[in-house]
């Protein structure tokens, strides 16, 4: 990789990309755009030319509007003051008094945290953007009623309406974890330990403070301890210190209980035991073999990789409209799905057009993943759980979740039996090669997988240690889905960016079930339309315009049509351009197709909105969100949240 020049430099024509030839550029991995089409690249004088903050600053500098002031880091703790703060103004209006109209349909009254003054809010309510209300196809009335920003496009003849939404539009979205499910979960996930949530059957507390612990428990805990000591790793480096163990006779309870005592208590515990293991001995005769479960056929279906951040509902619906066949919902932890957190289980929610439909899950210890999937089985309609293995995230690794899990075999072996045991959907797991560059390790385990109880295993073609960098090993991924086992379907995921792509994959290893779409969809979306229609589209601006407006609809539809719902859907499509950037239309190309490594140098598009999309300027990316839902707020600022080309550092892994 070239280094990048100074910041203080203004690039010199030698620099410039304007005069090589489309093999030098391609040598270079920069996209061979052809010549009348190439331009200079843009002078950047700021002290990060990466920074999009000052790429904002600089466009209002110039556009003689006040620069928005970056915003200072707090503690989660203010941002919470300072938002219930903002909740009391009139701005932020009672949901149920919006709907209604009636400052007296809130059951709170005067304890609601919002305000109630409908005179005000009008006073101080931004300008209704133009355009049509996404709920006005529906019978009834907008669920957003005043605070609704297309409220101009509203007829209600003055009445505003009972607020009810209609059950042709609940039901469009399924998978809504309710308020009463939230408190049950939050009970699993009440431990200080956040990896050991207790399963079924776990302890207890008697009368007498000390702590009755089940026979499960122990044998999950000494089940983990002896597979770390068979991958060769220090158990007591792994686990930490020790926690003290409670028992019958603690010193520290307040209670003296006497021997007898005792003996009564261990017969009790004897006879509970013995039920339970009685009663999981009949669960376990109920619940189907392995090879008894639905399977999904994964062959030669377009898959939608799950996709953190950007892949939310909306952009899959948008997916689905171009002509993907499998969506899986973004990385959920289990941690966070047992402490009932409610934004993580919003992110397993399906809308009614993703007819094959999963959701994906991230944890590090059996007992933790097999609770989670059980509880996803008994709140949510899925058709496939998948569990990563292959996220390389520092903050999931170090949390022994993700690509950490590739390190421990037998760990692997037992989150995925766990949870097979546990459910009857059909379990896969998406892994990568290895963990360190150079040390691949899934064809050895690749034989043993389908034993476990998985139905697929999706191989992404690159190591944790290279996260996004090089390209994907897929002549590896051959290997391994030519050793698996037929009855195990296989997976390959990396780079794939055209229908050509997908052709070499499918025909230069036929044990494919399918190839998974990731960065390529991101860039590019309609690339599903290209491979159904074996074509190379050469999509005009004002396509690509239309396919951000249903992208838009269909935001306001899952996030809200009030201003929360607005900035919302902006920042999710913002966050989608900082990768729809990169790509360069097929009409301006010398060598066809684009490659994914491939940067896209500086140049003019065919017409004005061509070049606007072409923009790597987070200022150009919002102008584009204007374009489509009105100005930003006074002081906005954004800075992508991925970046997808970096190379970890050796002793990171």
């Amino acid at each position: 990789m070239e280094d990048a020049p100074p910041n203080d430099v203004v690039p010199t024509p030698a620099m410039s990309h304007a005069d090589m030839s489309a093999e030098e550029l391609v040598a270079k991995a920069i996209a061979p755009v052809k010549r009348e089409f190439r331009c200079p690249p843009p002078i950047r004088t700021s002290d990060n030319h990466n920074n999009s903050n000052a790429d904002v600053k600089t466009t209002a500098k110039n556009d003689g509007v006040s620069a928005p002031v970056i915003k200072e880091k707090k503690s989660k703790r203010q941002l919470k003051r300072e938002r219930r703060e903002e909740q009391k103004s009139a701005l932020h209006i009672c949901p149920a008094v919006a709907k209604s109209g009636n400052v007296n349909s809130c059951q709170y009254n005067e304890n609601c945290r919002y305000s109630h003054d409908l005179e005000a809010f009008k006073l101080q309510k931004p300008e209704d953007l133009e355009g049509k209300c996404p709920f006005l196809d529906d019978e009834g009335p907008c669920p957003y009623g005043l605070s609704c920003r297309f409220g101009s496009s509203h007829n209600y003849n003055g009445d505003v309406g009972n607020g009810k939404i209609n059950m042709e539009r609940k039901m469009r979205e399924t998978n809504v974890m309710k308020k009463d499910g939230q408190a049950k979960n939050k009970k699993f996930g009440s431990n200080e330990n956040d990896d050991q949530i207790l399963s079924k059957g776990s302890g207890e507390v008697n009368g007498n403070g000390c702590s009755k612990v089940a026979s499960n428990q122990v044998v999950c805990s000494a089940k983990v301890v002896e597979e770390d000591k068979q991958d060769g790793l220090d158990v007591a480096d792994e686990q930490g210190p020790p926690k003290k163990t409670k028992c019958l006779s603690d010193e520290t309870c307040p209670v003296q209980i006497s021997d007898e005592q005792i003996l009564h208590k261990i017969c009790e515990q004897e006879d509970e035991l013995k039920i339970i293991v009685e009663h999981d001995q009949e669960d376990k005769s109920l619940k189907l073999h392995p090879r008894e479960k639905k399977l999904i056929d994964f062959r030669e279906k377009l898959y939608l990789a799950p996709l953190t951040t950007v892949g939310n509902l909306p952009y899959r619906r948008v997916c689905k409209v171009l002509g993907a066949d499998i969506t899986c919902g973004e990385m959920a932890m289990c941690t966070n799905l047992l402490q009932g957190q409610a934004s993580e289980w919003a992110l397993l929610r399906r809308h009614s057009s993703e007819d094959l439909f999963g959701v994906q899950i991230c944890g590090a210890y059996p007992d933790t993943v097999a609770k989670t999937v059980e509880l996803i089985e008994q709140h949510c309609t899925v058709d496939f759980i998948d569990i990563n293995m292959g996220c390389p995230i520092d903050i999931v690794c170090n949390k022994g979740a993700g690509s950490a899990l590739l390190t421990k075999p037998m760990r692997m072996k037992s989150v995925v039996e766990a949870s097979s045991r546990s459910v009857d959907i059909p379990l896969t797991i998406k892994v990568r090669t290895g963990y360190f560059e150079g040390k691949n390790r899934i064809d050895s385990l690749i034989a043993d997988i389908v034993n476990w109880g998985a139905s697929a295993v999706t191989i992404h073609g690159r190591t944790r240690q290279q996260r996004y960098s090089k390209l994907a090993d897929w002549e590896y991924i051959y290997q391994c889905a030519r050793a698996a086992s037929p009855s195990l379907q296989v997976l390959g995921n990396g780079d794939v960016f055209s229908y050509l792509d997908w052709n070499i994959h499918k025909s230069d290893c036929p044990e494919l079930s399918t190839c998974m779409i990731a960065r390529g969809a991101l860039v590019k979306p309609w690339i599903f339309t290209e491979i159904k229609e074996q074509r190379h589209w050469d999509i005009s601006s004002g396509e690509r315009l239309n396919i951000l407006k249903d992208y838009v609809r269909f935001g306001l539809e899952h996030w809200g049509s009030d201003s929360k719902g607005v900035e919302t859907t902006r920042h999710f499509l913002l966050e989608w351009l900082s990768y729809a950037c990169r790509y360069v239309p097929v009409g301006l190309l010398e060598v066809i197709p684009q490659r994914i490594n491939w940067r896209p140098p500086s140049y003019f598009g065919r017409d004005d909105l061509e070049t606007l999309m072409a923009s790597e300027s987070a200022a150009d990316w919002i102008r584009i969100t204007e374009m489509l839902l009105g100005k930003v707020p006074s002081g906005f600022t954004f800075a992508p949240k991925h970046k997808s080309n970096a190379y970890d550092r050796a002793e990171n892994g």
